[in-house]
């Protein structure tokens, strides 16, 4: 390095750093904010602290358990240590180490597998404390996450890759992981919020939600969408898309060669989709009853109005497929008969084991996040994020700590992480009887316990053809938790189960380069891990799968392509329309 270099990165270094003073005092005024209970936190350090507590409780009365953890830990550290310099011992398939230099360095392959060891000397001895509620389920989660940041991967003394990367630029990545932080910080306005995609790859409209079509309908909760035909003819009945309202709606229309909406477009199928609104202070009064009347019932007679068909086809993702099984239910109490099939995606209405979403949502922090919102009228974008990023820490969380801050690099252009980071607001009213009613006292497994619109709902009448999809390393609906739908309604259920998570499991079009497959299985007996025993793996996609499910309960009629602005509905603007556009 030369000596103007030197002199660029000092005086860039004390650039750097007035802006880290400034963001200090920021970071500190919000952590005082969440200390002194004025803003919400995602972690309840009270309740952490009090499993904990017991936790240390049961552990006194088993003093064998600590014992054994002791002597494990001892044996296995020392074999780590004695396999790394001898080269014995199986490599590690984790991918927080997957660099070979976490091999072939005896001293970093030493502290990877006594840090691998750690983790399972810990996970043993959780093992022998009572199991089953909240609070065990708590000091496994924290004890996790608390063990994940200590992971050697994370530090930049310990990580070979990117302590080579340090010498290898004369320092240069070090200063542009402390400018990567700041801009983070920056955006986070004094909370870090970790970039996980590059923010400038993707325009929405322009890379994304670029299927043709016009907004026929809207009101103060939504945008309806109905997208120009790609086919001469369509099959006669409509097909309408509801998706969750924690993101945008253009998970369904991504980029054309994973667009599920044009998938289904170039199937023949007439298409509808809801874009819901960034709710505001002025939707703090909206409930989830409204979400039914304005969504999907609206839908319904929006959809008829411009095609003159009454009835449809629908499908829901996520909280829009809880949704789409709750107006089902309202409609079947109703005896209305408009919607002759249902489809859901990663989408829990038995929510009697709700995975490690449990360690976050109780009656107290119902409490607290009432108090939160009570000004505002809605809860704010970040949180959910920061919920479901520590669901899985080391993909959402310290793989970008690595890359962003260690290795001084700028994360990928990625459009499922530029969707997911494109979070919304929710209203007050809509996510307290939700968290309430839905998710903690479990109402739509209770025949009549829920009332929409003032009509008592029981899902067990919905009796038409339903097909249902989970994804098997689901961390947000875990699928074993989404099983259960199969044996709540009175129709023909067809229980799927994709391959991948969340998202990367529902969005995984049929291409040449093939992923993940999926499972069927024609029975469905009570166990889920019965069910995937005997159940069949298919490579591909399971969009083909669906579409032979949908087109097999259609009554065959083709009609002339339906043309949005040609029926009853004029255009109001094009797709993808402004809601989606709010930020």
């Amino acid at each position: 390095m030369d000596q103007t270099q030197i002199v660029d990165q000092t005086a860039e270094f004390v650039d750097l750093i007035e802006r880290a003073r400034e963001l200090t005092v920021r970071s500190q005024a919000n952590a005082m904010a969440k200390a002194s209970g004025q803003d919400f936190s995602v972690v309840d350090a009270r309740s952490v602290a009090s499993a904990y507590a017991r936790a240390g409780l049961e552990l006194t009365r088993n003093p064998w358990a600590m014992l054994d953890f002791q002597m494990n830990l001892w044996k296995d550290s020392a074999q780590a240590w004695a396999g790394a310099w001898t080269g014995k011992g199986e490599d590690s398939k984790d991918r927080r180490f997957r660099d070979p230099r976490w091999t072939s360095n005896p001293v970093s392959r030493g502290l990877r597998d006594v840090h691998l060891a750690i983790e399972q000397a810990a996970e043993r001895l959780l093992d022998t404390l009572p199991q089953g509620d909240k609070e065990s389920l708590r000091v496994r989660f924290y004890t996790r996450q608390l063990l994940s940041a200590l992971s050697p991967s994370n530090y930049l003394a310990l990580n070979p890759a990117a302590r080579d990367r340090f010498l290898e630029t004369e320092g240069r990545s070090l200063l542009d992981g402390f400018r990567n932080l700041l801009e983070d910080m920056e955006r986070g306005d004094g909370r870090l919020a970790i970039a996980t995609h590059d923010p400038e790859a993707f325009e929405v409209g322009r890379d994304l939600a670029t299927t043709p079509g016009q907004v026929v309908f809207q009101n103060e909760l939504m945008q309806l969408i109905h997208y120009a035909p790609l086919t001469k003819t369509q099959h006669k009945r409509p097909l309408i898309f509801v998706p969750p309202w924690i993101n945008k709606y253009y998970i369904f229309d991504m980029r054309p060669d994973n667009s599920l909406v044009r998938y289904m477009l170039e199937q023949g199928h007439s298409l509808f989709l809801i874009s819901w609104v960034n709710p505001t202070k002025e939707h703090a009064a909206m409930s989830f009853e409204d979400y039914m009347r304005l969504g999907p019932l609206a839908a319904l007679d929006a959809v008829e109005k411009a095609t003159g068909e009454s009835e449809v086809d629908i499908l829901g993702f996520c909280i829009g497929g809880i949704l789409v099984t709750a107006t089902l239910a309202y409609l079947a109490a109703k005896g209305d008969k408009r919607v002759k099939t249902a489809t859901t995606l990663a989408t829990m209405v038995d929510f009697t084991d709700v995975g490690e979403l449990g360690v976050f949502i109780d009656r107290d922090r119902l409490k607290v996040l009432r108090e939160h919102m009570a000004e505002k009228g809605y809860l704010e974008n970040h949180h959910l994020q920061d919920m479901f990023s520590m669901i899985r820490e080391n993909d959402l969380i310290w793989s970008f700590h690595v890359m962003n801050y260690l290795m001084g690099r700028k994360p990928p252009a990625f459009d499922l992480l530029f969707w997911n980071s494109d979070s919304t607001r929710l209203p007050a009213a809509m996510l307290l009887w939700y968290l309430e009613k839905i998710y903690i006292e479990n109402g739509l497994r209770q025949p009549g316990y829920l009332t929409m619109d003032g009509v008592p709902i029981d899902i067990s009448k919905i009796d038409i053809p339903f097909y249902v999809l989970a994804t098997k390393e689901d961390h947000i609906a875990v699928w074993s938790s989404i099983y259960p739908t199969t044996g709540l309604l009175s129709g023909d259920t067809t229980f799927v189960l994709g391959g991948s998570g969340h998202i990367a499991g529902v969005i995984n079009p049929p291409s040449k380069r093939q992923k993940y497959g999926y499972w069927t299985r024609a029975d469905y007996p009570e166990s889920p891990s019965e069910w995937l025993a005997g159940a069949e793996h298919h490579d591909g996609s399971w969009w083909p799968h669906w579409r032979d499910w949908i087109d097999s309960h259609a009554d065959g009629e083709q009609v002339p392509a339906y043309q949005p602005g040609k029926g009853g509905l004029m255009p109001i603007e094009p797709a993808p329309g402004s809601y989606v556009r709010a930020t």
